[in-house]
Formats: structure tokens, sequence, C-alpha cells
């Protein structure tokens, strides 16, 4: 109560207020991402007291969340790499006319999902961080693994494809330098490769640059010149979303706790499972509500949670809240257990403004979801200026380097290749994301093991998770033959 009576005074709801239309912008432009965006806006709160400071770079962060998706929905350009998923079915939801249902959806969310997080992160802060803490390389390598299962669920109608993306995208994952040993491969003497390919142009590649190849080839001039029947979901849309919402908020508030998985595994993991247990599997990615509303609760859920362990245990869980870490102790605080004694009403108001400010973006994004879906009147010829623009700007903003460009327009290429000849982009995002975080466990739990390969099996938590994959592939693969057979059978 404390905390709420210190950000409710003016000055700082008008800082909560501030950053999270900051944020909210700062989602919206390709390839600029939180993490970014927070440490180019850090210098602007060098004048203010701590906790101001630190409540609007908070709200710049979940505001910068929740911002990608509306380039996702609108334009089937991720503002963030976390929003990419939001693509497959917030786009076609837009062709359909629902535009502004999608987007009221991933709001309604983007607060439930904040909001039961922040709760989480008052009441189950210290004891869910000690469960955390728990997890080492081999527990997180066999979490991955889960994940890797749960990529069949991302297929479109041939787990084959399926499959050929994914491993496309763990043989990108191989370029670079060698996360162990910190030598280069598959580089062939390029300094570009060092750091292998980026997410961002990665994503927007596909994404972006491929929709537009195909609407080009297609002489489509008015990809969104279908009526919007709707702003607002219907009470059928409500309804179909709850569930998603649930589950998406549970799903990213405990990986939240993980540190290091970064923001795109919850969206991913969230969707795939969605799409496991939907009776209706094979619609998704042609403009299922459930596709929006699960992956988004997952971002933004995931995005207060990964505070848990900043707060509580000083361990910074992905690059924005490190670069927040930075910014707290540039205020002369130390985040860790000793925060909550030593400055409580700093940590209390900074708690409160979790909850105001995912308030504050619901209430910021309902009423101007009218304006986003204006946009979609815009002609396409300008549009896809517009959208080409912000692509270039945003890919180079991020190192200044025109190898990042070509990276994008190359896997714009592959994105319009995969999607005529009907193979999932999603796959080949996940496995590029996955794979180095899967190496870096593996090789440090056998160093660990001295090379023994039973620490996967001796350890509960890492053994229970390696059977629940083991489960999902074989019953993944068992329903993928069923299929086969049942083709067969028919011919």
């Amino acid at each position: 109560m404390n905390g709420f009576a210190t950000v409710l005074q003016p000055t700082y709801l008008m800082f909560a207020l501030i950053g999270c239309i900051v944020g909210t912008l700062i989602g919206v432009l390709p390839g600029v991402g939180p993490a970014a965006g927070t440490a180019i806006l850090i210098p602007l709160t060098a004048a203010l007291d701590p906790t101001g400071a630190i409540i609007m770079l908070a709200a710049i962060y979940y505001g910068a969340m929740y911002g990608g998706t509306i380039t996702s929905v609108l334009i089937n350009t991720p503002g963030e790499a976390a929003s990419a998923v939001t693509c497959l079915d917030g786009y076609q939801m837009a062709k359909q006319g629902r535009a502004g249902p999608a987007l009221a959806i991933a709001a309604i969310g983007s607060f439930v999902g904040g909001t039961v997080a922040t709760v989480g992160l008052v009441v189950m802060a210290l004891p869910l961080t000690r469960l955390a803490l728990k997890f080492g390389p081999p527990e997180i390598f066999a979490l991955l693994v889960v994940g890797l299962s749960l990529v069949t669920g991302l297929a479109s109608q041939s787990l084959l494809r399926a499959l050929i993306a994914a491993v496309l995208g763990l043989l990108l994952a191989q370029i670079g330098i060698d996360p162990v040993m910190g030598a280069p491969r598959f580089t062939f003497g390029s300094l570009n490769l060092l750091d292998g390919f980026g997410i961002v142009p990665v994503v927007m590649g596909l994404f972006g640059i491929g929709e537009i190849l195909l609407n080009l080839e297609s002489g489509n001039q008015g990809v969104f010149d279908k009526k919007v029947s709707s702003i607002f979901p219907s009470k059928r849309d409500l309804r179909v979303s709850a569930m998603p919402i649930a589950r998406g908020t549970v799903l990213g508030f405990f990986l939240g706790l993980v540190p290091g998985l970064g923001s795109m595994i919850p969206t991913f993991l969230s969707y795939a499972i969605e799409k496991r247990l939907s009776k209706t599997p094979e619609l998704f990615g042609t403009g299922m509500i459930e596709g929006v509303a699960a992956p988004e609760t997952a971002n933004n859920s995931y995005a207060n949670a990964a505070l848990i362990p900043l707060f509580t245990l000083g361990i910074p869980s992905s690059p924005t809240i490190a670069i927040l870490m930075g910014a707290f102790m540039m205020n002369g605080l130390i985040p860790g257990p000793s925060l909550f004694t030593e400055h409580p009403q700093f940590v209390w108001a900074v708690i409160a403004s979790l909850c105001i400010g995912n308030g504050i973006l619901l209430i910021l994004n309902l009423p101007f979801i009218p304006v986003w879906v204006a946009l979609l009147r815009i002609p396409y010829t300008i549009l896809l200026t517009l959208v080409l623009g912000f692509c270039l700007i945003g890919v180079y903003s991020l190192r200044n380097n025109v190898f990042d460009i070509g990276s994008m327009l190359a896997f714009g290429i592959i994105g319009y290749l995969f999607k005529k000849l009907d193979i999932p982009l999603a796959p080949l995002v996940l496995t590029l994301v996955l794979g180095p975080l899967m190496e870096r466990a593996l090789r440090q739990s056998l160093e660990m093991s001295n090379g023994d390969m039973s620490i996967f099996v001796t350890e509960p938590i890492a053994a229970t998770l390696l059977l629940f994959a083991a489960v999902v592939t074989f019953a993944s693969s068992f329903r993928a033959f069923s299929a086969v057979r049942g083709t067969d059978s028919e011919v």
C-alpha cells in the first residue's frame, strides 16, 4: 500500500505514462526492440530521482514488449523478435478485416499476464526464485529439448516440412563464435559472421520482406482493402481466448524465472501448446484469435516475471533486464535481497508501478485501436514503401552494419520461397534461437560430469523434462504416421 501511495503521486504517474507511450512507440519501430530502446533512453532519466528513473525505464520495457504486436498484426513485420509468432495468425486476422479484435485481445492478454506476474512477484518471489536457482545447465538443456520437441506443433500441414525448417534453423545457429571454446566456426573468414546471423534481421526478413515479395508477385495492391468488420472482440472471441490467456500467463511467468531463456521462447512455446491442445490445429495460421492471445499474454507475463530474479537475487534474466540492472547501479542501488530491507520504499513503489503501468497500457491502447486499424486504409504501394523503409532503418540501427541489411534481404527471399512451398517459418526461427542456448547448456553439463551423459537422468528435474519431451515426440510421430497411413488408405 505504501508503494501505491508513492506511485500514485502525479509526478510518478506521469513518468509511468511517458514510459508506456515511449515504449509502445519503440515496439512499433521494427528492429529497435526493448533492449536497444531502454539502453538508448537511459540518459533521459539521469536527472530523475532513482524511483522515477526506474519507473520510467520499466514502463519503457513492458511498453515495448506490447508495441511490437501492432506492426506484427497490421503489416506482418514484428516490431521486436518476441512478436514474430504473432504474425502467424494476427496478420491473417488483419487481412480478414479483424485487426481490431486481434489488437484488443493482445492488449487484454498483456494486461492480464503482466498483472498476474506482478502479483506473483509480491507473493511468491523468494520461493520461486529458489526453485529457479535449481535450474543448472542440465535442467536448462532439458527444458530447451522440451521446446524443441514442441516444434512439431508449429508445423503447417506437413511434419516433414516443419522438420526441414527446424534443421535449417539449427544449422544457421552454428555460425559464429563457439559458445564454449571461443573459436570462430563456419564464418568463412568473414568478420560480419563472428556474431552469427542476428535474430532481428532474420525475423524481419522472413516475415516482413517475404510478405512484401509475395504481394509484389501477385500484383496485389490492396491487401488491406477488406472492410473492417469490428474494432473490439466479440463475446465468442473473449470466450475462446480465456484459457489461452490463462495458460500463456502461467507459462510466461514460470519461464521468466529462468535466467537466459529470452522472451522469444515463451511466445513460441505458448503458441505451440495452444495449437497442440486445439480441436482444430489445422486452422492455426489462418487467423485464429487464440494464436494471438496466448503468445502475447506469455510475452508480457514473462516481461514482468523476469524482474523477480533481479529484485530478489540481483540476477538479470535477459539483456533488457541486464540494462535495467545497470540503471539500478547507476542510481546507487544494488539489486538483491538487501534491496528490500535497505530501500523498501523504492522497491515497493517500483513493484506497484508495474500494476499501474499495465493498467495504463490497457487504457492507452484500447482507445487507440481505431487509429492503428485506420493504417490499413493506406494504399498498399505507400504502405509497402514505409514498411521497407522502417525495416531498413531498424535493421541498420542495430549495429550500423550494411551486412545486416543484406542478411535481412536474403532471408526475405528465403521467407518468400518458404511461403511458396508451404514450409512453416516459425520452426526455423525457434531453432535459431534455441540452438546456441542448447549447445551451451549441453557442453557445460558434460564439462560438469566429465563427459558422462548420465547427468541428464540422475538430476530429477532434468530427467522429468526429458521424459516429457520423449512422450511429446513419440505422440507427434505416431500422429504423423497415422495421418500418412490414413491418406494412403484413402488413395
